[in-house]
């Protein structure tokens, strides 16, 4: 033990040095709440050997910390009482490029006697990642980040008021329109670097349909680091847009009534070097095994909408015909679909994957990557199949004619999504009683905090939180 923790000091020691080479003062310890919040502890570089060795002091409280700051309880967690220990990851400790003087890296979280905390939501993710490679897979992943980017109201307004007011957007140019990239090709570059300079590999950037809406497309890893890499994109994009005199929102509802902001999931099955998504003389080029995964993961979608569509804000942006993907269905290439099977370039042996369209950034990435694996390793186990897939728009068919096909809505309020998420047995051993229990709660009374509230209160309320 004597020589593990000399160890960690002396890798610790060098990157510090690493980091006052480069100027770096302070780096920040971030990890995602069960609401989706992106909360942080902060040390002097100087100090991060003993954070590597000994953790940074948190509470466990925050695992029932609802997005508005509220704290709820569980069985397991809520109140004054405990305190866990923060280890920061020192194979992703990043100098940050749009904030000069500090670096991040995310954390793992264990109690005060080195055991890991059961509702770690990074280490659930890198445990459900250990069973996908025990069953002899190799999971490729990563997320498409929506947001939408207004100028900043000028002088300090309390958040409450400022998300009241018309927002103002810093460009006019029409959905997906080169107009975009020019009114604001500063901006975007400067996000682009930034992300670059970062080690993150952008596949692509573009406007998006609603008012002031982006996306950028990062390229796929292993889950945790494309959990990881969400949480450094979001906060990425935060730090530029600041420094331009804007203001960033990931929330999925910023107006009421208008399109939000998706943060779909994409997911490659590997065995032995050679995708799954890419075998001849199988359903829909499918190996069974990817079949049986795809399978389970559409089967458990309305239990993961509670993990990947966590507040009632979600909800106003799952509409139909809105390319959410609303009701329980797969497709080739259907954006409608709440599942996209993706086939890519005939050319490309590795161009095939799967993409889950329902998912948002107010989700817990590490959450997300987590239940998806765990929905699709029962799949496996189970033997799942997929029904038939689904073209065209199923919103434009009658309710008998779905009926006909069985496409079912998914649950259309975060109330409906829980209630799946309490019954499904698959979930609730994969996550733990301690982690499973505290996801319920923060949903439960999240929605009962917005239950007497309009659309256009939900929205304005969460604007700003993600």
């Amino acid at each position: 033990m004597a020589t593990r923790a000399a160890e960690q000091r002396e890798n610790a020691g060098q990157s510090a040095a690493r980091l006052a080479a480069e100027g770096v003062q302070n780096v920040a310890l971030t990890w995602v709440d069960n609401a989706g919040i992106t909360r942080v502890k902060t040390v002097p570089a100087r100090r991060l050997a003993d954070a590597v060795v000994r953790g940074v002091g948190m509470s466990p409280v925050f695992d029932v910390f609802t997005s508005d700051d509220a704290i709820t309880a569980s069985d397991h967690l809520g109140g004054p009482d405990g305190d866990l220990r923060l280890f920061p990851d020192l194979d992703r400790l990043t100098p940050l490029a749009a904030q000069p003087g500090w670096a991040w890296a995310p954390v793992d979280r264990y109690d005060q006697l080195g055991v890991p905390h059961p509702a770690c939501q990074r280490q659930f993710a890198r445990r459900m990642a250990e069973r996908a490679g025990a069953a002899g897979l190799d999971v490729r992943m990563g997320f498409e980040t929506e947001w939408v980017v207004t100028r900043a109201p000028e002088g300090h307004q309390p958040a409450a008021v400022a998300a009241q007011e018309p927002l103002d957007y810093p460009c006019a140019g029409p959905a997906y329109g080169m107009t975009r990239v020019v009114e604001l090709s500063d901006y975007l570059r400067d996000v682009t670097e930034a992300l670059a300079v970062q080690d993150i590999d952008v596949l692509q950037l573009h406007p998006e349909y609603a008012p002031g809406q982006f996306e950028v497309t990062t390229a796929p890893g292993d889950p945790v680091r494309a959990a990881d890499d969400v949480v450094l994109v979001r906060e990425t994009v935060r730090a530029v847009s600041a420094r331009h005199g804007l203001r960033a929102s990931f929330a999925p509802s910023v107006v009421a009534g208008q399109v939000g902001n998706g943060c779909h999931l994409h997911l490659g099955l590997y065995r032995d070097g050679r995708s799954l998504h890419r075998t001849a003389d199988a359903d829909w080029g499918l190996a069974p095994d990817a079949v049986a995964f795809l399978g389970g993961i559409l089967n458990a979608l309305p239990a993961l909408l509670a993990i990947g569509c966590p507040s009632p804000a979600s909800y106003l942006r799952l509409q139909p015909s809105h390319w959410a993907g609303i009701y329980q269905c797969w497709g080739v290439e259907n954006r409608e679909a709440a599942i996209r099977l993706i086939t890519g370039a005939p050319d490309d042996p590795d161009g095939g994957h799967a993409e889950v369209k329902t998912f948002d950034a107010a989700a817990n990435p590490y959450l997300a990557v987590g239940a998806v694996l765990a929905a699709g390793l029962h799949g496996i186990e189970s033997g799942a199949r997929l029904p038939a897939p689904q073209t065209g728009d199923p919103g434009t068919l009658g309710v008998r004619e779905r009926a006909r096909r069985g496409i079912v809505r998914l649950p259309a309020t975060l109330g409906e999504a829980a209630d799946r998420l309490e019954k499904s047995a698959p979930l609730h051993e994969a996550m733990g009683p301690v982690l499973h229990g505290a996801v319920l709660a923060v949903r439960r009374a999240e929605e009962a905090h917005f239950a007497d509230c309009e659309p256009e209160e939900i929205a304005a309320a969460t604007r700003w939180r993600w």
